[in-house]
């Protein structure tokens, strides 16, 4: 495996460390026990983000991951897995001298998440690694499982003492979401997990906050003086956080069914990404600062009192997807005829501080729209007077700031122009920053820089138990009253949503914008 130092000057590496320029931020000594190995999430996102890790250097030589899981196979068989998921599946070149250092540190461990034996042997096989491949007795275990098992596992690391740092080394547990499925839930969830791991030793994943795009949100806003002092009600028009997918549920029925796009995208990715565009500017960028501040935003929420003309919701019903015909939820496998599941959700809000007092948030998502996009636009208000012909400025627009997720991570302003032309007439034109463009740099996937922090111990971009609970102080009042109407409106497959969902912006004097 190369060393950072290797590394400099022969790749660019956006995982570097602010303080010093000059060198990478590397991982210490440390054992990462992956629990769920065998399911999607293991096999698409975190085996490839751990060989792209290694394959630029930020690893140490002695790390180690164990995976646990309820098969019986032999460390030969795991590495011959996770070797399929890394060719498949990595963002980095294949090199198989990385490769095969890595896979010396990987062992696996077969049991059942109720058997204490499995756990023993696990606590054995750690120890074993601390002795052979000096990983000093630091454990981060990622619980890549369903919320109903955290609380069998995190006892048995307990009770195995897989669980108990010393005074030179660390323990932590990393949980993805969801976080519960309400406050009520999220709050026992918090209990279970505290019971063993003190707060600063939980890092709750949510892999949008460890986009590029997401963390130049803050970056555009403080380190720039162009757009701060108009970050304001005096003006924004309006805000806009979308989330659209087009894909169905796919193989996910079974999660997916009662849990529906609010409570799956809402309420954490989204709040998140209102969280960020709204809060103040923090003291610093420490954990501690920049979690504060989105804690006061997240209190500072208001959900409209009228929630039939503040929120709208929908399923998608069969179409047709990049020219093939799909089915709708509807007749999806694993889905009963008469779920009321929503598969798109929409609703609007209000932050109730100086900065944003009467701005409304928009906020949707959906599945099997018209295409995948991830964006935050900051909508401005119109200029209070054009010193033009009105047929000059028939096609100008609100001037926008749009953040784009994904799939084309950048930046776009939109903004009227004079047409080339003997006559002034004025239309709205983009300006944009596209990432791929502009930096030398590959951009890492969320994966990478989320399981990097946890092994370096740094934890901005986790939202803490706070941020999951105020979340859920928003969105519950919307699906009690989401409970008591029934179906949700049926939308087509490939459009644009369900037409209550314009119909809630066109209420407000506004409309979306196009997917």
């Amino acid at each position: 495996m190369p060393s950072p130092a290797e590394l400099i000057g022969i790749d660019g590496n956006p995982l570097r460390d602010p303080r010093d320029k000059r060198l990478p931020r590397v991982a210490g000594p440390s054992v990462l026990v992956l629990f769920g190995v065998t399911g999607d999430l293991s096999r698409k996102k975190l085996l490839p983000a751990i060989y792209d890790l290694a394959n630029r250097g930020l690893l140490p030589p002695g790390f180690s991951l164990v995976g646990f899981a309820r098969r019986d196979w032999e460390n030969q068989d795991f590495r011959q897995v996770a070797y399929e998921a890394v060719k498949q599946h990595a963002r980095t070149p294949f090199r198989e001298e990385v490769w095969n250092h890595l896979s010396e540190g990987m062992h696996f461990v077969p049991g059942e998440f109720n058997d204490p034996g499995a756990f023993d042997a696990l606590a054995m096989a750690v120890k074993e690694l601390d002795e052979t491949r000096g990983t000093g007795g630091n454990y981060a275990f990622y619980l890549s499982i369903p919320p109903k098992f955290f609380d069998v596992v995190v006892e048995q690391l307990q009770r195995s003492g897989l669980a108990e740092r010393t005074n030179d080394s660390w323990r932590r547990v990393v949980i993805e979401k969801p976080f519960g499925h309400d406050l009520k839930s999220a709050q026992e969830l918090n209990n279970v997990v505290h019971r063993v791991f003190p707060e600063e030793s939980i890092f709750r994943i949510d892999h949008y906050l460890g986009k590029e795009t997401v963390q130049n949100i803050l970056a555009l806003r403080f380190a720039n003086t162009m757009y701060e002092p108009i970050w304001n009600r005096s003006y924004v028009d309006h805000v806009q956080i979308t989330m659209a997918e087009d894909i169905g549920i796919g193989g996910r029925a079974g999660y997916y069914d009662g849990i529906g796009a609010a409570r799956d995208v809402i309420q954490n990715h989204l709040l998140q990404l209102l969280a960020l565009t709204a809060m103040e500017e923090p003291v610093d960028f420490s954990a501690e600062s920049v979690r504060a501040e989105k804690a006061k935003i997240l209190s500072s929420v208001r959900v409209p009192s009228d929630l039939s003309l503040a929120s709208a919701r929908g399923q998608y019903a069969a179409g047709w997807q990049g020219g093939v015909k799909v089915q709708g939820y509807l007749d999806e496998d694993g889905i009963s005829p008469d779920s009321t599941t929503e598969t798109y959700a929409a609703i609007k809000l209000e932050i109730d501080n100086r900065r944003w007092a009467g701005v409304p948030w928009y906020l949707r998502t959906g599945k099997r729209l018209s295409r995948r996009a991830t964006e935050v636009a900051m909508i401005f208000q119109r200029a209070p007077h054009l010193p033009f012909e009105a047929t000059a400025t028939e096609e100008l627009g609100q001037n926008a700031l749009v953040f784009r997720v994904q799939p084309d991570e950048g930046i776009t302003v939109r903004f009227g122009s004079k047409v080339p032309g003997p006559s002034m007439e004025v239309r709205d034109v983009n300006m944009d920053f596209a990432y791929g463009e502009s930096f030398t740099e590959s951009s890492p996937e969320a994966y990478e820089r989320l399981i990097l922090d946890v092994l370096i111990g740094d934890p901005p971009l986790f939202p803490r138990q706070e941020e999951v609970e105020l979340s859920w102080k928003i969105l519950d009042p919307i699906e009690e009253y989401w409970a008591t109407i029934g179906q949700p409106d049926q939308y087509k497959s490939g459009g644009y949503g369900p037409k209550s969902s314009d119909r809630m912006m066109k209420r407000d004097g506004r409309a979306w914008r196009r997917i």
